[in-house]
């Protein structure tokens, strides 16, 4: 019988436009979308395969990301975190951050990237807004605890930066260089920090 220490410890978490398997693998399911033949989680928590049922027409199992109901993680300085950008300001852009490495949070907190976290070279030119957009999806390491009322973050090396976000057409954007991302419906290019993905 499994115990619930685990279930927990081969639990595979999955954060926002992580990479899950091929469409030609997989149906994708709840809290998953698909782009150019491949699957990517779409929401925080746990990866699930669910076989098809039998005499189904199309026999690929699925994969769903659900929603952990555990306790939330607290960000620690040194940690990787995904938030969602909220406002972004000339010097800075605060960010509601959703979760720790691959847990998900359940209380608020706050982080704040500032115009030199953005990134690691050509630091005085540093345009907030064309780093980020309000509703961008963003990986980025927790420096210090800041002030009372925000963590600060770090986008400052290749893999941290806009994981997801979305084109003025509502569409989910591509990453097409390190600093642009892509409309797949209008083919608009938008200027973002782009996460490198692997």
């Amino acid at each position: 019988m499994k115990t619930k220490a685990m279930e927990d410890a081969a639990a595979i978490y999955r954060t926002p436009g992580e990479l899950l398997g091929s469409a030609f693998d997989y149906i994708a399911g709840t809290g998953t979308y698909t782009f150019q033949n491949k699957v990517y989680a779409s929401l925080v928590g746990v990866q699930h395969i669910v076989e098809a049922r039998s005499g189904a027409a199309d026999l690929r199992p699925s994969i769903e990301v659900r929603r952990e109901k555990q306790r939330g993680a607290i960000p620690q300085p040194g940690d990787i975190v995904t938030a969602k950008i909220a406002k972004v300001q000339a010097r800075m852009a605060s960010a509601d951050i959703v979760c720790v490495g691959q847990r998900a949070v359940k209380e608020k907190f706050t982080g704040t990237v500032r115009q030199q976290d953005v990134r690691a070279t050509e630091i005085d030119k540093v345009d907030m807004h064309a780093s980020f957009r309000p509703g961008d999806i963003i990986r980025a390491e927790v420096l210090s605890l800041g002030d009372a009322r925000a963590y600060y973050l770090s986008t400052a090396k290749n893999e941290l930066g806009v994981v997801s976000a979305m084109s003025v057409a509502g569409a989910t954007m591509v990453p097409i260089s390190w600093q642009e991302m892509q409309c797949p419906l209008t083919n608009q290019t938008e200027p973002r920090k782009v996460a490198k993905v692997e």
